[in-house]
């Protein structure tokens, strides 16, 4: 029997795989959520992906040319999910500027400053932190600012009576509803260490670090995760406002 520190690797771990994600779309399909066979295809495609990483990794890590690649991947599939996410329209991959505008300069100021090293094994997850968080508050602010604009299109015409000019008039309705995109990335932050334990704080500590090294680690993570998200919902809001995704 072989096991990990965190996950026994056991006969009994893809059962409980399969279990969970049955379960899922179970409760997506007895509920009407609509999303019972995005739950199956999100799950499988979680299995080919992490197969994936998983041998390629070791590789990847060896060669600055490939790790580079690799980041770029990450940001193409992260702007392209955000995008169309935002809108199923040729103007999704817009969503690559804000995802850009988020990750780029928190992850240059981090190498700058050698608050992270520069080896690949390093850069990369932390790339892929800040990419994640990026393209899911470009998401959530993006879709939440488009439909308040639909939905409260005559207060947006009632700001251009006014005299306002249009993306200052669209800015007045959707940047509240926007900026809750920026919501979870705040709980998070202000709940770390008394509701959970974050995986670098996690993944830290099996790793024989010092929870006061666990602990510099997660809070350099989090605290670039919320300055990278802002960034990202202001980009998008704005973007929005002035018709980019439209």
């Amino acid at each position: 029997m072989r096991s990990s520190s965190f996950i026994s690797l056991t006969p009994a771990l893809p059962v409980v795989l399969v279990l969970l994600v049955a379960l899922g779309a179970l409760v997506a399909w007895l509920g009407r959520l609509g999303h019972e066979r995005a739950v199956l295809t999100a799950s499988l495609r979680a299995v080919v992906q992490l197969g994936a990483v998983a041998a390629l990794i070791t590789v990847v890590v060896a060669y600055f040319a490939a790790a580079t690649a690799f980041i770029l991947l990450m940001f193409g599939v992260a702007a392209f999910t955000a995008g169309r996410r935002i809108t199923p329209g040729r103007t999704a991959w817009r969503a690559a500027a804000p995802v850009a505008a988020g990750t780029v300069p928190v992850l240059a100021l981090l190498a700058v400053t050698r608050t992270i090293s520069m080896d690949a094994i390093v850069v990369i997850p932390v790339a892929g932190i800040l990419l994640g968080g990026c393209m899911t508050a470009t998401s959530l602010a993006g879709r939440r600012a488009m439909d308040e604009l639909v939905q409260r299109r005559g207060e947006v015409e009632a700001a251009l009576s006014l005299g306002f000019s249009p993306s200052d008039a669209a800015l007045e309705i959707c940047r509240p509803a926007a900026n809750q995109a920026l919501v979870p990335a705040l709980d998070q932050t202000r709940t770390v260490g008394l509701v959970t334990l974050p995986g670098a704080f996690v993944g830290m500590l099996l790793g024989g670090a010092s929870p006061i090294e666990a602990g510099a680690v997660q809070l350099v993570v989090l605290v670039a995760l919320l300055a990278a998200e802002a960034v990202a919902v202001l980009v998008t809001t704005h973007m929005v406002a002035r018709g980019h995704f439209t």
